[in-house]
């Protein structure tokens, strides 16, 4: 009597829990970068993208972050952070990581990729989808863009022309700008952006190569006053790839209605956001750095941009003999690569 009693209550709930509703998975993703969290790429980038990932999903895609490397680490150790699942989700550059990322660097030589962060992250995306996929194999990649291109801000230096750079300590984000900055006779400095200000406040170097974007929170409008860039209707002298790297096995593991969430706002609709946020955040600080007393622009063009892009050709020759070394077609990548960049300017 016991027995069929208790069968008869399991079959009841059994069947009761059949009819009901299958709660729906949530997730929340842990991002970690290496900027404040004032910085344009969590604030206006990041932050409204995880935001619209909340409405599609009604509430169940949540974000945490971690900036300013909160989650311990180096900005170069970031890639493998998200790889081994540290952090689910990481904003990173990959020429942080020297070596890591030897295609990547195709985007980064001078005078290759298209003044902005709008132009040159479709160039970067084109780039990636047609040459790249095998270099980002281990990991779900939501976003590759760029910096907007190289700019020099330097303590007490004015830098006008190809001979200016000589002897001069510069920080360098990547290992093909520090090339770069070689072939101008300066002297590049590796060193995470956090730590930038400072070691220019202390004259351990003479200034950096960064980006108007993050002049305001990293204050390095504070301890620079001279600020040279090269002309908008020619391509960079360098610039910094930036990625927006997802662990693998994370993104795998979502359910199929997540998967298209996080698809449907990834990709290019993520790069041209950040593209126009970090345009939009370049065009304000230059106007705000370029105003303040004391401090001075320089815009360098015609012959003597041409003079320094000609001096830099040996970072590209040194580039091309790496990828050989690595049994890369170097030639036809940057061909590759310059073709996306034409693409994009239009």
């Amino acid at each position: 009597m016991k027995i069929t009693l208790t069968r008869s209550l399991l079959m009841a709930a059994l069947a009761w829990t059949a009819t009901q509703p299958v709660l729906a998975q949530e997730v929340t993703f842990k991002i970690s970068h290496f900027l404040p969290a004032v910085a344009s790429t969590q604030k206006a980038v990041l932050q409204p993208w995880c935001d619209e990932m909340g409405q599609l999903s009604s509430g169940r895609i949540k974000c945490q972050f971690y900036p300013s490397m909160q989650l311990g680490g180096t900005p170069g150790q970031l890639a493998d952070q998200v790889k081994n699942g540290v952090a689910d989700i990481a904003w990173t550059a990959p020429g942080y990581s020297p070596g890591r990322f030897p295609k990547t660097e195709a985007l980064e030589l001078p005078g290759v990729l298209p003044l902005g962060g709008l132009a040159g992250g479709r160039a970067i995306w084109d780039f990636y989808g047609q040459q790249l996929k095998d270099e980002y194999k281990d990991y779900k990649v939501l976003a590759l863009h760029g910096d907007g291109g190289m700019n020099i801000h330097t303590a007490s230096k004015l830098l006008a022309s190809a001979g200016d750079f000589k002897g001069v300590k510069l920080r360098a984000p990547n290992r093909t700008i520090a090339r770069t900055l070689t072939a101008l006779g300066a002297t590049p400095v590796a060193m995470p952006p956090a730590q930038v200000t400072e070691a220019i406040a202390k004259g351990v170097v003479d200034g950096a190569s960064a980006v108007w974007e993050v002049m305001l929170p990293t204050k390095l409008d504070e301890v620079t006053k001279f600020h040279f860039e090269t002309p908008a209707d020619r391509p960079v002298m360098g610039a910094t790839v930036l990625a927006l790297l997802m662990n693998k096995q994370k993104y795998d593991a979502l359910p199929a209605d997540l998967k298209a969430i996080v698809d449907k706002v990834s990709g290019l609709p993520l790069v041209e956001r950040y593209g126009k946020v970090w345009d939009e955040a370049s065009i304000a600080a230059r106007n705000k750095v370029t105003a303040l007393p004391g401090h001075k622009l320089t815009v360098v063009s015609g012959a003597t941009y041409d003079a320094i892009l000609k001096q830099t050709e040996v970072v590209e020759k040194e580039w091309l003999a790496d990828a050989k070394a690595k049994n890369i077609n170097g030639e036809a990548l940057l061909a590759a690569a310059r073709a996306s960049a034409r693409k994009s300017a239009h």
